[in-house]
């Protein structure tokens, strides 16, 4: 049955085949377990399309007759740690869900998950598989490509915050890896845009050999960062990988930025998210509209499938390890590796959005909610992650610690950080610090002054060492550079720096006195709070907004390939098109154009803090003026090695 699915108040998808509803959601199998749990007896339901003249597709269920096999030996488990936990020659599953009333744990051999079928169902005690508020169970027995999910039954009642609905298959938030489709845009079944989807479930195969890899620890006033896209930087054919648009590839090009002297690379999102999310036909360029950024996380320990050449081979542990895989190779030339993740909301949307795992899970935990149960929208996606509910920041405290220790990241940028010092839902200063504050009037959302989240993290003995980079900003109007809530550890994309030379070299009056403070490491910003130049992450260009070639091409912002009439994207842009609009001007105005970029360029690799390059302007890359290139996976956005080859001196002069 074909519906119209909804995912947030701003992204529809017409005419796509969604399993998020009931009509089209298959019935999971039903298993039960024996009381001596080593012998289940399974039913079994085969989904089968029948066609009636006029009508659309019909599905009906043909019921096998039951059968005991001896699958699994299973017993009560343990509450921690969460997630499938290898233990004892078996696995455990371990969930946290306050407000369920019933949980139950769906194995899912990947065959059967392309017919969208559960192959075993394990249904939780409350009295023998609960401790507290997490649902457990430890099983034995072989686990050869399995996959899991979870049901948990409880109030459908959007008022009051839940969202519970036993015919969901949910993700575990804990999976370490996702799986669903195989290859970057292509459909699922039935031209499905969201699939089922399942994590992995651990063996004792899941094994990497680091090399003796090691932190590379650089002193954050020696790095010189590259903001980069996985896909995008090899997935143009002059790249001539053997693996385009993957982690594989962008191991294959790490030399060139060791040559342009690049020791940190940063990743925009690789977590678990789905590009199909906004699928929709472009009449503009006549091709479909792709979530390519990734800033709409599904599953924040899962590194993202689709940008690895194998796929969801071997269950997604190829994934896993072609992930590390860039690590170890980045560390062996001495590149540090960044990741870009995205805290501050999830690809759930608001209430009009699926339930993939947070909201099917625990919504009124994993959410900020009004007291009628709406979502607030401080990330202008739908949704905002409860970040400093006491569940919600050890989660986020656990994820960061999983890509640190098992994953060998070296440090974080936080997208829209400021939400992570904004007050949780049903703010309890008593639940927070242990004790009621004297005037204490704050409510959901109210910035905080030392966000238990954030000290958490600064003071985490794990992390230590790491670098934490914060986007001090956030779409509800709360702007902290300078003034983010730091501990001394913590930095900043530096906002500021970007306006005020963007404004300087243009030649705007009345800017001199500031632009000699960005050059001297913004000491008007982070000297009072007891911090460095080097707290200062400095940039003129990053993904969002003007590549740097297009900052002296254009005046205004050209977004028609968008679909979206021009009216998406930054409108202020301190962009100077040096005389004439667009690229094809005079001989001198290219001219000034390509002096412009060189000016741009000695300021950036001048000032005190740390330099943050955009991946392609180093050869120029031009998006045509396009300043919001969210949806595009096409030439607008792939990075070109040739052309990066011809134009490399735009940054090699400047280092003979």
């Amino acid at each position: 049955m074909d519906l119209t699915r909804c995912i947030s108040c701003f992204q529809y998808t017409p005419k796509l085949i969604s399993p998020f509803r009931q009509q089209t959601t298959l019935k999971p199998n039903f298993t039960t377990i024996s009381n001596n749990h080593s012998t289940i007896s399974t039913t079994r339901m085969v989904a089968i399309k029948a066609r009636v003249e006029g009508a659309a597709d019909a599905e009906t269920a043909v019921v096998e007759k039951p059968k005991l096999i001896k699958r699994f030996q299973v017993s009560e488990g343990y509450p921690a740690p969460f997630g499938a936990t290898l233990r004892d020659g078996g696995v455990n599953f371990a969930i946290y869900s306050a407000n369920a009333v019933s949980a139950t744990l769906c194995l899912i051999t990947l065959s059967d998950l392309q017919q969208n079928r559960v192959t075993e169902q394990i249904s939780l005690d409350p009295l023998t598989n609960k401790t507290g508020d997490v649902w457990h169970v430890f099983l034995r027995g072989d686990f050869k490509d399995m996959l899991y999910g979870y049901i948990f039954g409880g109030k459908f009642s959007p008022e009051k915050g839940h969202y519970y609905d036993s015919s969901r298959i949910l993700l575990d938030p804990y999976g370490k890896a996702v799986i669903s489709r195989g290859e970057f845009g292509a459909l699922g079944p039935e031209d499905n845009c969201w699939p089922q989807m399942a994590c992995m479930v651990p063996t004792s195969e899941d094994q990497f050999d680091w090399e003796g890899d090691l932190p590379l620890r650089y002193p954050q006033r020696d790095l010189i960062v590259y903001e980069m896209h996985v896909r995008g930087f090899t997935r143009h054919e002059s790249s001539r990988t053997e693996f385009p648009g993957t982690y594989c590839g962008v191991v294959e090009k790490l030399d060139h930025l060791k040559e342009l002297g690049v020791n940190c690379i940063e990743l925009m999102p690789c977590h678990e998210f789905n590009e199909l999310e906004y699928y929709s036909y472009n009449s503009v360029l006549g091709d479909y509209k792709l979530n390519f950024w990734g800033y709409s996380t599904v599953n924040y320990f899962s590194p993202m499938t689709r940008y690895s050449s194998a796929g969801i081979d071997n269950c997604g542990r190829d994934a896993i390890n072609e992930f590390k895989h860039l690590v170890k190779e980045a560390h062996k030339r001495g590149i540090e590796v960044f990741m870009d993740v995205v805290f501050n909301h999830t690809a759930e949307g608001n209430e009009k959005g699926p339930a993939l795992s947070f909201r099917g899970v625990d919504n009124s935990v994993y959410y900020m909610l009004a007291p009628k149960g709406e979502y607030y929208n401080y990330s202008g996606c739908g949704n905002t992650f409860n970040c400093n509910h006491p569940v919600v920041r050890q989660f986020i405290l656990d994820c960061l610690r999983y890509w640190v220790t098992e994953m060998h990241v070296d440090g974080f940028r936080f997208d829209l950080a400021s939400i992570m010092t904004r007050s949780s839902s049903l703010w309890d200063s008593v639940n927070v610090y242990g004790n009621p504050l004297e005037g204490d009037l704050i409510t959901t959302g109210t910035p905080l002054r030392n966000p238990p989240l954030i000290d958490m993290m600064s003071n985490d003995p794990v992390l230590r060492g790491v670098k934490l980079i914060a986007e001090a900003w956030d779409t509800g109007g709360l702007y902290q550079v300078g003034a983010f809530p730091h501990w001394g550890f913590w930095s900043e994309w530096n906002g500021k720096y970007r306006d005020i030379v963007r404004q300087f070299i243009k030649g705007t009056d009345g800017f001199s006195g500031a632009f000699a403070e960005c050059l001297c490491g913004s000491p008007n910003l982070y000297q009072e709070g007891g911090r460095k130049p080097w707290n200062s992450v400095n940039f003129v260009c990053a993904h969002d907004g003007f590549t740097l070639a297009d900052l002296v091409t254009y005046n205004n912002k050209h977004n028609l390939a968008n679909g979206e009439d021009n009216n998406d994207g930054e409108s202020h842009n301190n962009s100077w098109n040096c005389g004439q609009e667009g690229e094809f001007a005079s001989i001198s105005v290219k001219k000034l154009r390509k002096r412009q970029m060189r000016n741009f360029f000695l300021c950036l690799m001048v000032s005190q803090g740390v330099p943050m390059i955009c991946m392609g302007d180093e050869y120029g890359h031009t998006k045509g003026g396009n300043n919001n290139t969210y949806c595009h996976d096409n030439y607008v956005v792939l990075y070109t090695i040739m052309r990066s080859r011809f134009m490399l001196n735009l940054i090699v002069d400047f280092s003979n």
